[in-house]
């Protein structure tokens, strides 16, 4: 049964630096089709959410729709019954992304894996006449992406709050880009909304994941580790920089 939570918009913390995203690096337009990779978690529920909630308010006019590639084992019906609940169209894609991985004996299983999805997802988003596509990585990820591509290429980079995919022509934005994972996890717990357990079998031993943890233990000798980061971001050279 669907609570009556579902209706609640998002706190206004966490509202606000959504806000401050989407107009910092001009991530909506008149007019726009997003759509939003639903993965289940709670991070691309929170999004959906919020940009729900968003296109509710907001007097810029844009559409919202939503897409799940479909993993082996994943459950999709609480999330069908959430959209429906929002009026939010929902597609999913089946896609036996774990079997791709054990065939191929691959080293990355998380890059392969979101770098698949990604392009399922984008190339679904441009035949259906999408150009937007919402993803829910939040500043966490973009530290951990930061180190990740610092300790093992040399390269002070993450991924971009707002890029164009070349090859689909269609607009990948990030809203949560300025929004902590606890944030996320406290607001998701208050809202009741329906978090989808990830039947990934690689979960928790990855090298995000150790670089997770060493990132937790730097933030206890430098609690503003993150702002430090999201500062070096917006300072880099202009290919890589953060700069609106």
């Amino acid at each position: 049964m669907l609570t009556q939570k579902y209706d609640e918009p998002i706190n206004h913390s966490l509202r606000r630096k959504i806000g401050k995203a989407v107009s910092q690096w001009q991530m909506i337009s008149e007019n726009d089709k997003i759509l939003v990779g639903l993965s289940g978690g709670k991070d691309s529920l929170i999004l959906l959410h919020a940009l729900h909630d968003l296109k509710r308010r907001s007097p810029v006019k844009f559409s919202l729709s939503a897409l799940t590639v479909k993993l082996s084992g994943l459950e999709t019906s609480a999330l069908d019954e959430y959209c429906n609940s929002q009026n939010i169209p929902y597609t999913v894609i089946e896609q036996d992304i774990i079997g791709i991985i054990h065939a191929r004996n691959e080293k990355s299983p998380c890059s392969f894996c979101a770098n698949m999805r990604r392009g399922i997802i984008s190339s679904w988003a441009a035949q259906n006449g999408y150009n937007k596509l919402a993803l829910g990585h939040t500043l966490d990820d973009a530290v951990e992406t930061f180190f990740m591509n610092l300790l093992h290429s040399g390269r002070a980079k993450s991924f971009q709050p707002k890029s164009l995919m070349t090859r689909t022509g269609v607009t990948v934005i990030r809203p949560l880009v300025l929004s902590t994972e606890s944030a996320v996890i406290d607001e998701v717990k208050r809202l009741g909304l329906p978090v989808v357990e990830s039947p990934c079998p690689f979960a928790g031993h990855t090298e995000r994941q150790r670089i997770r943890e060493y990132i937790s233990g730097l933030r206890k000798d430098i609690p503003d580790l993150y702002g430090k980061i999201l500062h070096a971001l917006q300072n880099l050279s202009d290919s890589e920089s953060w700069k609106s």
